[in-house]
This record gives C-alpha cells, structure tokens and sequence, in this order.
C-alpha cells in the first residue's frame, strides 16, 4: 500500500533526526543494512521470520484455540444455502499435531478461536494491532485518528486499545449518528471521540484524515501516518535504552506537545500484516498444526489484510499452506490489487531483510480470492442466514454473524468435502463479529423478532 505522507516540516524534521542508517533493532543486537552486514547472508524461512518477529507486542501471547468442527448429512432441511441439510458438532479438545489423523468418514474443519482474544476488540484487529500499539508507546503518540462505517469493528478496536493504554483516540465514522446507540457504534462512542461524517466527504479519505489529523494537532504538534513510525522504528540506530531515556526527557520537557498518528480505515497497512505472522508462526508448531501438513486456510476479508498476512507469513515460513479468501467488501480485481500493494509496501519496508530471499520474486497471487456462496452487496443479509447463526451457535457454541463469519464457515463447510479438500485439513480463522450482531437486530428486526418466537429449533 503507497504510503501518503503529510506536508508538515516538523514531523519531517523529527524522523530526519533518527533516520541515518538502516538497522533492525533486535534484543540480540542490530541488523547494519551494508554490504559487508548480516542482510547479505541468505537467511532461512525461521531464521527471517525470527528477525523479523523479535520486537515489542501488545498481546502478551500469540495462542489461540483450535477446535475440529464434526459435519454430519441429516435428513432435515434447515433453510436454504450451502448449510442446508448439515449438522455440527463440536469438538473442543481435537487431537492435533501428529494426531490429526483423519479417519475416511470423518467430515470436519478446525477453527482457530481469535474470536475469543479480547471481549470487545475482533481478532483480526487485534492481530492487526499487535505489532502497532508497542509503537504508540515508543514514539510517544498521544492521539490517533482513523475512520470506518457507523458499525466499525475497526473503530471500536482502534478506540478500546487506545483507551486501555490511556491514548485519545478520534474517530471518522460514515453516514448518520443511529438514533439508538448499539453494538460496535456504542462501544465506539464509550471509548472514543466519534465524529460523523457526510458521505460526500468520507469519499476522500486520505484528505478527511490528514485535515482532521491536523486540526487535532494545532500549531505545535506532529502528525503522522502508521507506516511512518514503523519505518522509523527500523531505521533508528539508537539502542533501546538510550530511546526510552530520550523519550522520559521529552515527556518532562513538552508535557502538552501532543503527536498525532493516522490509521487507515480498517488498518490496512504493512505493520498490520507482522501480528498475522506471529499468530502463523505459533501455529506453526508442531504439537498444533505443524509445518508439513498440507493446510486450506479460509478467511472472511473486508480490507483483505489478515488473509494477504496468512499467505506471506506462509512462504516466508516455507509452510504448504493456502489461502482461500471470501471477497466481501470489495471486487476480486480489488482485493487482489491490495494484495499486490501490501506485498509491495512490506517489501519496501523490510527489504534489508530480504537480500537473495525467493520473497523477492513475490508480487501476488498468493490469496485465492472467491465470491461468496450467495453473493449480494457488502453488508446485507439474506434469508435464512440469522437461523443458520443461530443454528450454529446452538449446536456448537461458537458465534458467527451473517455479513463476515458466517462467509467463512460456509466456505470451510464446503472445502471440507472430501473431493475438494485434495489430502488437507481445512481451517478457519474465526475473525470475530459478535458486537455486529446487535447492530443487525436493528436492521432486520423481522428477522430476529422470529428467534424470540423460537420459530429455528436447534435439533440437536
């Protein structure tokens, strides 16, 4: 993705000051981007990855549960739709890492359960955010601004982190305040500063951002944008703890200088992509899904970066895992463009890394985007699927909503028919999207007020 960069002197000033020679800043040492440096060996898959991966996080593990989800033909029809006729089962404590033995009748996939990594905050933006929020604290960043829909998990996320490291966060939402308060938009407005924004103006993003970026900062302040301090923090030569002493100084001096950061809408950018990573490196392990099991990854995409993260993270890794994308938000053409950009943006951002690295010769196609079984436009939901989620969620206790997760869990279904599966284990990466639900009780209220009548039985 092509960074955009605010004309303000200050800030150009503050990173000139630091960026003199490229180094990766590590707990073992620095990484010189010279000739004679380490950057000319030719590194593993692990060894890069490592590297790459030894910094700061936000969560203070990257586990997460995996559970096998049972598929069984039944008799009875439950609606239309690709789940029709399919009955779930749960199985919360599957045999993994050599155990995975799959028996002939055995018809299933495995969810890994980020859903379940914060109460309020999606797993994928907390994936996202991982590796960024260590570097709000680094670089001193008092308020962050970033835009999204009315019911953004994206903004909710960005909001509730903010707030829990005592940071101001400014939020863009699109359209109309709702007239009742509910799901991501409350939690939003509880955490953060909302502003709503015409939709004629929220058509120009990167200009809505930087002027509102700027009219938080004032006169005195900077402003970034989130890969900038990334790349700073990369080509800082300074070692870690003579950063913190010049940042407790700059604290004591200019207590009320405030730094400004801008997030993209739905945080689609190449640090996004480090914390996807961390999460495929430990499930890389062997006692989980291992490193030479064949694996069939579906995702739900809205920007596309999680499962952009899972295909990189995957050939960084040498691992024989796919990646099978359901386009939502956006046009196949779309989604593989971004996919191109964020190849190219994390390229340009650790290319010092990746001298004689066959990563160089990767510029996309390593996301298998497809449409959705029932493709409509992004955000509406069609008959049937509030029952399939709530047949779901009674037979194996795991939350899907119909406009990401319930995609996915259609799609893993499907993949996990033996003529399609070709010899691999398919899993889901569960994203979240609980809160959305209680937007979408508002907007198809007929739909819902039928559960309350208790017309979807679960037939266990």
């Amino acid at each position: 993705m092509k960074v955009q960069r605010l004309p303000n002197s200050k800030t150009e000033m503050a990173f000139a000051a630091i960026i003199m020679k490229k180094v990766f800043h590590s707990a073992s040492g620095q990484l010189p981007n010279s000739p004679q440096g380490i950057c000319n060996v030719r590194m593993s898959g692990e060894e890069f990855m490592s590297r790459l991966l030894d910094r700061k996080w936000a969560l203070t593990s990257p586990d997460s549960k995996i559970h096998q989800i049972k598929l069984f033909t039944t008799t009875e029809k439950h609606g239309g739709g690709p789940l029709g006729g399919i009955s779930f089962l749960n199985n919360t404590c599957p045999f993994l890492g050599d155990d995975m033995i799959m028996r002939d009748e055995d018809r299933c996939f495995y969810v890994v359960r980020d859903d379940l990594l914060h109460p309020l905050v999606n797993g994928n933006k907390a994936r996202k955010m991982d590796a960024l929020l260590p570097l709000l604290e680094d670089h001193i960043v008092t308020d962050l601004v970033t835009c999204g829909g009315c019911q953004s998990a994206h903004a909710t996320a960005v909001a509730v982190s903010c707030a829990e490291r005592g940071l101001k966060s400014h939020l863009l939402l699109r359209g109309e305040q709702p007239q009742i308060l509910t799901g991501y938009n409350l939690i939003s407005t509880i955490y953060g500063k909302v502003t709503y924004v015409p939709r004629t103006h929220y058509a120009h993003r990167i200009e809505m951002l930087k002027s509102y970026a700027n009219l938080v900062a004032g006169n005195n302040s900077d402003v970034v944008w989130c890969n900038e301090i990334l790349e700073a923090s990369l080509t800082t030569q300074k070692s870690r703890a003579s950063c913190l002493g010049q940042m407790d100084a700059h604290k004591g001096i200019d207590n009320c200088r405030k730094k400004v950061l801008i997030v993209n809408e739905g945080a689609g950018d190449a640090v996004a992509l480090l914390g996807v990573f961390r999460l495929l490196q430990y499930l890389s392990q062997d006692h989980l899904l291992g490193r030479k099991r064949a694996i069939k990854f579906v995702v739900d995409a809205g920007t596309g970066t999680t499962a952009v993260g899972l295909g990189l993270g995957a050939i960084c890794l040498g691992l024989p895992w796919g990646v099978t994308a359901i386009a939502l938000a956006d046009t196949i053409d779309g989604y593989k463009q971004q996919e191109k950009n964020l190849i190219s943006e994390f390229k340009r951002l650790f290319g010092f890394l990746l001298k004689n690295s066959s990563l160089n010769e990767v510029d996309g196609e390593i996301v298998h985007w497809v449409e959705r079984c029932r493709p409509r436009k992004f955000g509406n939901v069609l008959e049937g699927e509030i029952e399939a989620c709530h047949r779901i969620a009674q037979l194996t206790g795991i939350l899907v909503d119909p406009v990401y997760t319930l995609a996915a869990w259609e799609m893993a279904t499907l993949l996990s028919d033996e003529k399609l599966k070709q010899d691999a284990d398919v899993v889901m990466l569960h994203t979240g999207g609980t809160l959305g639900m209680f937007g979408l009780a508002q907007r198809y209220k007929s739909s819902f007020h039928s559960l309350k009548d208790g017309a979807f039985p679960s037939n266990r």
